[in-house]
């Protein structure tokens, strides 16, 4: 029987985290190879996927897996594991189809992700391969592998398509969005996935390190309602379009993972769990009926102004261990300038809040924002070590395609990374914005030292072995002696 499409997750992880994806990065099932997966097969199409990320196998390696199984149509999915990473994924996406076009380049190949949604034109110019996708995908790809077993392909009537003809680049209107997300983006397809190679991320073990697998990843939402001018999440989606699955759905997905695999540590995706107050509480009742929320690990992520104090007990007996929650700035103009308006003291009381409920709080910050200067980025840097929060995360602020500070990028001719491995937070060549007041060189320098003047701040270690014992702190110790190295850092640069 004839392979009809290989859904590939490119991989070249050391690229994007060097020596930190060995062993502290976590490692994902691709949510959306998933979900096009199901898509396909509930239309009677015979799927497969590759996790190269998974897998460890490189552009040479999936090339080789590629002419050994022979598919109608390649889809090389680079949506990553949160928005900011399909940029970075463009990396091995790149390298597996120059890899796959060199050894049997009668192979059609459709790429598809954030990335693509937002700089279809661009990707299909620079990258080896055939199509590309305007919009979220399982359509696209669906009608273009019909489209490819028909005896006249009409590309021209497969929606969401982008392709070259007679030398010319021509897009086709993107398909309306799935509404029926349990019915047709259900992602029932775990049994295409190598289940025992996904880890969680180390500071989510914190206290249990040894139970960092098995893992995975499942989600509740697509989309989300707000604009940040960071973020990029809405670019195959269009602004404001969010869509939420039935908490039934949710729950029987977990309990499918747990009696099937043994999952218990499990993250949600979605951008923006804790928002709506229905949705989430249905969540969490059935996960306690069902006696499945002492047994779970799960984190999530929330913003400050949608956490409810009220609901964190019940968040946390339906085995909500961790909550992500997007700071960003000390500085309150900082924030507003991002879209994030809330108070230094909104914080701190959020956050408090959730640590008493015994739920664990994740911080992330970002430096080099459009408004920022040295003088905020110390604020941001002073507000996290004051919230002392069990993880922290250090972003230098990125212009990510597809986000409303990339387009003030582009029209404002700002300097961005030459190659698409410079948006990774953790590359050898990653580049972040420079702003009015600060280069980017500072930008990044203040980051990495930010990082370790958090985590290696005796108060912070002290809390750590208090909450999660020596080992988790002596597990802290050993990841801040890792050094990332810097291009731009360099002295000869």
């Amino acid at each position: 029987m004839t392979l009809d499409v290989l859904l590939i997750n490119p991989g070249e992880r050391a690229q994007i985290y060097q020596s930190l994806g060995e062993s502290l990065s976590a490692v994902e099932p691709p949510l959306w190879c998933r979900l096009i997966a199901g898509h396909l097969r509930d239309h009677g199409h015979d799927v497969a996927i590759l996790d190269a990320e998974a897998e460890e196998l490189d552009a040479a390696a999936v090339a080789a897996c590629v002419a050994k199984l022979a598919p109608r149509l390649v889809a090389m999915v680079t949506f990553g594991h949160q928005p900011s990473a399909s940029t970075q994924q463009m990396v091995g996406a790149g390298l597996a189809c120059r890899a796959i076009k060199a050894l049997e380049d009668e192979f059609p190949i459709i790429i598809l992700g954030g990335h693509v949604a937002a700089l279809p034109e661009r990707t299909l110019a620079d990258e080896a391969v055939d199509f590309a996708c305007n919009s979220e995908g399982p359509v696209t790809v669906r009608q273009l592998i019909e489209t490819l077993k028909s005896e006249a392909p009409d590309f021209h009537a497969v929606q969401g398509l982008v392709f070259r003809e007679n030398g010319v680049i021509i897009q086709t209107p993107a398909p309306a969005l799935i509404k029926d997300l349990d019915g047709e983006l259900h992602g029932r397809t775990w049994d295409l996935l190598p289940m025992a190679r996904y880890r969680a991320h180390n500071w989510q073990c914190f206290g249990a390190l040894d139970q960092r697998q098995p893992y995975a990843s499942i989600y509740t939402s697509l989309g989300c309602p707000y604009r940040c001018s960071f973020c990029c999440i809405n670019a195959p989606f269009g602004t404001n379009r969010y869509r939420m699955r039935t908490p039934e759905a949710v729950v029987d997905e977990i309990a499918h993972l747990h009696e099937t695999y043994g999952v218990t540590t499990i993250k949600i995706i979605d951008e923006m769990f804790v928002l709506n107050d229905r949705h989430v509480s249905t969540i969490c009742d059935l996960l306690i009926e069902r006696g499945l929320g002492p047994k779970l690990n799960i984190w999530a992520y929330a913003r400050i102004d949608t956490v409810k104090p009220e609901r964190l007990a019940k968040l946390r007996a339906a085995g909500i261990r961790w909550l992500a929650l997007g700071i960003e700035s000390g500085s309150e103009h900082v924030r507003d300038g991002a879209e994030k308006s809330f108070s230094a003291h909104d914080i701190v009381e959020i956050v408090r809040a959730i640590q008493h409920a015994d739920i664990a709080v994740i911080g992330n910050f970002i430096f080099g924002l459009p408004d920022d200067d040295l003088k905020s980025m110390k604020e941001t840097l002073d507000l996290a070590k004051e919230l002392n929060c069990e993880f922290a995360n250090f972003y230098a602020a990125m212009a990510y395609p597809g986000s409303p500070l990339y387009r003030q990028a582009v029209a404002g001719n700002w300097a961005l990374p030459e190659a698409w491995s410079g948006y990774s937070q953790h590359s050898y060549d990653c580049l972040p914005l420079a702003t009015e007041h600060v280069p980017a060189v500072e930008v990044l320098r203040f980051r990495d030292k930010a990082f370790h003047d958090y985590f290696e701040n005796p108060r912070y270690l002290d809390m750590v072995a208090q909450r999660f014992g020596w080992e988790t702190r002596r597990h802290v110790e050993g990841m801040t002696a890792m050094r990332l190295t810097r291009r731009i850092l360099e002295p000869s640069v």
